[in-house]
């Protein structure tokens, strides 16, 4: 590991503890944001050439997904060591210089810890492997085969298969809820979340603002490693693994969402609160209880800041009385939480696929989401409204896809280049071939001429944003009950005297929605908000229209 170095970089950014409240951040997928060197893979130095066009976004910070030393067998979600970056991406003085910049740009920089695993190239897990009774032994999950000589239980790897891999050093089975080579660490060891935490200082040292906790909810497992109860058939849905992964057939009781994983995050909070401003949003990988969590980890002062669950990131279609529902459970089981809505990032289909959505449907959710009491996290190319690339099988990358295929074609499909012009056959993201295809439909969604078109969805969104950012209401304030009228989707938004009123029609046909009484003026007419009476009274909205009105 490298000597920790602390950071110090001019920065225009405001000293404000809050700020993640109501935050809009960018998602970056660093193996495909922009090349520097000529390898066809993105790097660090790509990323900071192109923090200027994020900046001009509006949004407040960036969440970098992994780019520590790793294997790459699960493209940096393997990590080998905790403490440095992987040469394909460049050094710790890029890492540092990416930090300087976007501090100056006034955007903060959160990166993706992934602490529930590591590689199997980890030098952890070299050692721990090695005998029951070395140093490290008990730093991973290793359990005694069945009398049958079967794994200790019944519990699946998101990936498919058991969630247990026999290694004949020890004699023993270790847990992997991912990749065999992604061996689950052991939180129940004192020295385990002692060396992670000296791990997030490190970065915390080197100026970033905050941390995306890869699947916050698997780092406890069960002690007594009891086996998952089945999941009726009814219950079942495909939020978190596609529906021809058998781990949708159990309810994850015990090897996940443990109790005791909330004494972990009170000391990864209090960590994160010696230093000033500070945050977290936690990733919740769970089909049933997705929001409950949430609710869990992130009330009072001793859990995370945010999380997001996968409400939002699901495939069925999202209407009126499914974001009601969801707002409702929220209310019901979260009300002193923070949630982070998604509709796209590295792991799904991009909504504007996974929903079948025309252009005028993709600026009403993009105007609704900029809307909702939250956080918000954007994920690159979807401010261009990029759609889900079709990736032959001989080009997959993504190991989840060469399993589950045809019926589950893995994650690549969101992860290729970005485009940033269409005059080379490689998006301006490199001068070479990259390590995945550039879609020949997204070259006429390129940033360069979607800056030129004044109408184009790239400008839609900053439209948004910069809705969001004005008013104190939509960004940090409370709401009233969300309600589904039909197709639409409407609530209030009050705080620091201010109140607004959103309605959503999310559908085909006009519909009516009706004002209080009272003084009203017109928002968001750059998102083609309806217009309203003075007075209150009847608006009609168009198919795909909102109307948007603060109390004057």
């Amino acid at each position: 590991m490298n000597a920790q170095t602390s950071i110090s970089s001019p920065s225009v950014l405001a000293s404000d503890p809050d700020w993640w409240r109501g935050a809009v951040i960018y998602q970056i997928y660093p193996r495909s944001y922009q090349d520097s060197n000529g390898d066809g893979i993105g790097d660090l130095p790509g990323i900071t050439s192109r923090l200027a066009y994020i900046a001009s976004l509006g949004v407040d910070a960036i969440w970098i997904s992994p780019f520590f030393t790793s294997p790459m067998k699960d493209y940096g979600y393997d990590v080998s060591d905790y403490c440095d970056v992987d040469p394909m991406f460049g050094t710790l003085a890029d890492f540092d210089a990416l930090v300087a910049r976007a501090h100056e740009l006034g955007l903060r920089v959160m990166i993706d810890l992934v602490l529930s695993h590591s590689s199997d190239q980890h030098p952890w897990f070299a050692e721990s492997r090695q005998s029951r009774d070395n140093p490290k032994a008990d730093w991973y999950v290793w359990a005694d085969p069945q009398p049958d000589g079967t794994p200790p239980n019944n519990w699946l790897s998101i990936f498919g298969g058991s969630a247990w891999q026999w290694d004949p050093r020890r004699e023993q089975y270790f847990l992997h809820n991912f990749l065999t080579t992604q061996p689950d660490l052991n939180f129940h060891c004192d020295a385990v979340q002692d060396a992670l935490l000296d791990a997030t200082r490190f970065w915390l040292e080197r100026g970033v603002d905050g941390f995306r906790l890869d699947t916050i909810n698997f780092y406890m497992h069960d002690k007594q490693l009891r086996s998952n109860p089945a999941l009726p058939k009814e219950q079942r849905n495909a939020t978190i693994a596609p529906s021809v992964n058998p781990y949708n057939h159990q309810e994850h009781l015990y090897s996940k969402n443990q109790p005791e994983n909330l004494e972990f995050l009170a000391r990864f909070r209090a960590l994160l609160d010696q230093y000033p401003n500070k945050s977290a949003v936690g990733e919740v990988g769970d089909a049933q209880r997705g929001l409950e969590i949430l609710g869990q980890y992130t009330a009072g002062e001793t859990g995370v800041h945010m999380c997001y669950a996968f409400e939002f990131l699901a495939k069925d279609p999202l209407n009126a009385g499914r974001v009601a529902e969801v707002f409702a459970k929220v209310d019901d089981v979260a009300a002193d939480g923070w949630a982070c809505w998604a509709f796209s990032n590295h792991d799904v289909i991009r909504h504007v696929s996974r929903w079948a959505l025309s252009d005028p449907a993709l600026r009403l959710y993009t105007t609704m989401m900029m809307c909702l009491r939250g956080s918000v996290c954007i994920y690159q190319g979807e401010e261009l409204g990029l759609p889900e690339a079709d990736i032959a099988f001989e080009d997959l990358q993504d190991p989840y896809g060469v399993e589950f295929w045809p019926e589950f074609k893995g994650r690549d499909g969101c992860r290729t280049p970005m485009v940033w012009h269409s005059d080379n056959t490689y998006g301006g993201f490199s001068e070479t071939r990259p390590w995945l295809p550039v879609s020949l439909e997204h070259a006429a969604l390129a940033v360069r001429e979607q800056e030129a078109d004044p109408a184009a969805l790239l400008h839609h969104y900053r439209h948004a944003i910069a809705l969001r950012r004005a008013h104190a209401a939509l960004s940090r304030g409370q709401h009233d009950k969300v309600q589904a009228l039909g197709n639409v989707v409407q609530f209030s938004r009050t705080a620091e005297g201010e109140e607004i009123f959103c309605a959503f029609n999310i559908g085909g046909d006009t519909a009516d929605v009706t004002l209080p009484a009272g003084a009203w003026e017109q928002l968001g007419a750059e998102q083609g908000s309806a217009a309203v009476p003075a007075a209150g009274g009847q608006v009609t909205l168009q198919p795909w229209q909102c109307c948007l009105a603060r109390r004057v």
